[in-house]
């Protein structure tokens, strides 16, 4: 009889590291969705955010406690009592709760950016952990940077908050600087030397600025560490974290190689993937691993006639497995409000029901231009529904482009401004950039444009594009979304969305680990 396998708990961070990703900010409601859907996803702990950072991240932690009952929510604090406090008080509706602390022990870390001394940091290591389990009993502790810290002193930090209180002990490579071969072995050292390392669950966070994230996380899980902390999609501050979906489906893959295995529901990764890209504006490139357009096809002939006759010969796991051909429901315009409701409800998005009318409204419109209606074109409807209820200070009234071959395309537009209908036109080198200098004629807003991109949202030629619109003013960068049948409509709605972002209040940047 093969021995049970052990736990390896997955630590999502879209929602606070995740959000470091320029551009990527969101809203409270825009939280909820995701959190709900990493819970549906059977996610074990849930980073909400870092409610010291600003009263919308606390509000948004606050929230995420109170909704998600299957779930641990963990909130972020640095190693000082303000921070913890705050995050203690954030959580305490949660059902299961954790505070994670943390403080540099990296040589460069503590002279340069703590100017505090070894002794320093482990005292006030020491301190954060004590106070943090005055409001839980489940802390987390964070030698940030450990990838670059003296081994003897990490040992000294760790045994001491071990002590002090802390069940999860995180090894960062902060900054993506390390090797698998030496990480593994930097985990194996710390679990080996530290006293009571048998006290306390080892997990790693690691960044993917050499394309190592989920090699090093991988093979710190070899030498014993048994949490990973990993985004959706990779989401995260510069290249990004370790990629949950890679993470979970390794493991699973090479059960052969790892003696530990998830509770991930695994049927659930592509829908949570493409709901955290249609929130954060973040397309998934087409050869990403598991959740790539192109991670199931094969082009080549040798490969499609080895697949065909044995599956096995070239796909290692099952599309379906991973949420790829799921059964879904088919709406048209002969659907009613009920069966709208109802699928909604299915992909975990609840609407009060003035939302819901709106939606529904939108849902019949995008129906007369489009024959079936995937769960996409629902997510984007709502996404779009609900960008526009949080900030209406730019609202598309009208547009009219004129577009002949030989010509420069010239665009007219509508747009209302608090209300108050103002009218512009512009030409421009193409259709998207004539609609774009025909709002810039009305707001004049001086922005940036950083980057436009496109995606079809579903399939055929009569599906909705998804254009992304990031644009930066004063050195504060956004992201904006917009969907329609028609690319350009879709673009100024995208242009109109970042510019609604810009009059948002800007909460301060979430620490880094």
């Amino acid at each position: 009889m093969r021995p049970a396998k052990e736990h390896l708990i997955i630590f999502d961070t879209t929602l606070r590291d995740g959000e470091q990703s320029p551009g990527a900010a969101m809203t409270r409601d825009e939280k909820l969705r995701i959190a709900k859907a990493l819970e549906r996803l059977r996610v074990d702990v849930i980073e909400a955010g870092f409610p010291a950072a600003s009263n919308g991240d606390f509000v948004a932690v606050q929230a995420i406690a109170a909704a998600v009952k299957d779930s641990r929510i963990c909130a972020l604090a640095r190693a000082r009592d303000e921070d913890i406090r705050r995050a203690g008080e954030a959580i305490a509706g949660a059902a299961a709760g954790r505070i994670h602390t943390f403080i540099a022990t990296s040589p460069v870390h503590m002279q340069a950016k703590l100017r505090m001394s070894p002794d320093e940091v482990l005292e006030r290591a020491v301190a954060a952990v004590k106070l943090a389990r005055e409001y839980c009993d489940d802390v987390e502790f964070s030698p940030e940077d450990a990838g670059r810290s003296e081994e003897d002193f990490l040992c000294r930090v760790i045994e001491a908050v071990i002590d002090a209180g802390a069940r999860t002990i995180n090894i960062p490579d902060t900054v993506g600087y390390n090797l698998p071969d030496r990480f593994g072995q930097l985990v194996a050292n710390l679990r080996r030397r530290v006293p009571n390392a048998d006290r306390a669950i080892f997990s790693v966070h690691c960044h993917n600025d050499l394309g190592l994230a989920v090699a090093n996380s991988l093979s710190a899980v070899l030498h014993g560490a048994r949490q990973v902390e990993c985004t959706i999609n990779g989401l995260g501050e510069r290249a990004g974290n370790a990629a949950l979906e890679e993470i979970v489906m390794a493991v699973r893959t090479r059960a052969d190689v790892f003696s530990c295995d998830t509770r991930i529901d695994a049927t659930q990764i592509v829908p949570t993937s493409k709901l955290v890209s249609t929130i954060t504006g973040f397309p998934i490139q087409p050869n990403k691993a598991i959740v790539g357009a192109n991670a199931f096809a094969h082009e080549s002939g040798i490969h499609q006639d080895g697949v065909l006759k044995h599956r096995e010969t070239y796909e290692i796991m099952r599309a379906e497995d991973v949420g790829w051909a799921a059964n879904r429901m088919t709406l048209g315009k002969l659907s009613g409000r009920a069966a709208v409701r109802a699928r909604l409800e299915a992909l975990g998005i609840h609407l009060d029901k003035d939302v819901l009318d709106t939606v529904f409204t939108r849902f019949k419109e995008l129906a007369d231009r489009k024959a079936e209606i995937f769960d996409e074109d629902l997510q984007a409807l709502v996404n779009e529904d609900l960008q526009e209820e949080q900030a209406e200070r730019y609202r598309l009234g009208y547009l009219r482009v004129c577009s002949e071959m030989g010509t420069h395309p010239e665009a007219r537009v509508e747009v209302l401004v608090e209300g108050v209908a103002k009218t512009a036109a512009a030409v421009g080198g193409g259709p998207v950039d004539a609609a774009f200098k025909a709002i810039e004629a009305v707001v004049a807003s001086g922005v940036q444009l950083l980057l436009y991109s496109v995606n079809a949202i579903t399939t055929g030629t009569d599906a909705q594009g998804e254009v992304t619109v990031r644009l930066q003013q004063d050195g504060r960068i956004v992201n904006g979304q917009g969907a329609d049948t028609d690319i350009v409509l879709a673009s100024a709605k995208a242009y109109l969305s970042a510019l609604n972002r810009l009059q948002q209040p800007q909460g301060r940047r979430h620490p880094q680990i």
